[in-house]
């Protein structure tokens, strides 16, 4: 599987628009933020919901550390109060239950997430409830390289689109990055290195 982050699609799109080609100047490609399919990983991206990547990731250690095997099948064995002294909110809690119990009863295969459409891929994981379009797209992107995802519930995109465009409205940005069909995933981790980069200078 091509990765989404490769020579020949940077080329395309610096060539398509100068915002990418403006931060490909000055910072050069983005990471290839790349994780492994799966439970552990999907887990892990309902925790960073709404919270700072730092934050979740505290979570999760905590978590991971407090069960001797991440699986399905152990956390739903864990009761409320081995949830919340491992900093896991009652509704996060919920939504990790919901996700294991879908993986026990085979409502949800993510072993054959790779064969199926983005769209198969999207309607099986929002059923589960707690899971959103924001994390299936990161799901997407991250975990099977799907290249033409735009994450518009990601406070770091749309905050870089309104830096760096006219765009304001949430409608106005799905817009606007019609430009970069096919490579809307390469778009989202330029704009999101941009962010980074900004911040790092911020933090010096």
């Amino acid at each position: 599987m091509d990765s989404i982050v490769n020579e020949r699609d940077i080329k395309i799109l610096i060539k398509k628009d100068k915002i990418i080609a403006d931060i490909y100047r000055k910072h050069q490609s983005p990471a290839n933020w790349t994780r492994p399919r799966g439970f552990v990983t999907l887990s892990k991206i309902i925790l960073e919901q709404q919270v700072s990547l730092a934050s979740a990731n505290a979570h999760f250690l905590k978590l991971s550390t407090y069960v001797t095997d991440f699986t399905p099948s152990a956390m739903l064995k864990l009761s409320d109060d081995e949830m919340r002294s491992c900093q896991i909110s009652r509704q996060k809690s919920t939504y990790l239950r919901a996700l294991s119990s879908a993986i026990i009863d085979n409502s949800l295969d993510l072993e054959k997430m790779s064969i199926k459409s983005e769209e198969e891929i999207r309607k099986e994981l929002t059923n589960i409830k707690g899971i959103g379009n924001w994390t299936v797209d990161v799901y997407l992107m991250l975990c099977l390289q799907a290249k033409d995802i735009l994450p518009i519930g990601d406070i770091a995109l749309v905050n870089t689109i309104k830096e760096l465009t006219s765009a304001k409205t949430k409608e106005e940005m799905i817009s606007f990055a019609e430009r970069w069909r096919p490579l809307r995933s390469l778009a989202t981790y330029f704009l999101w290195h941009h962010y980074l980069e900004k911040r790092k200078k911020k933090e010096k």
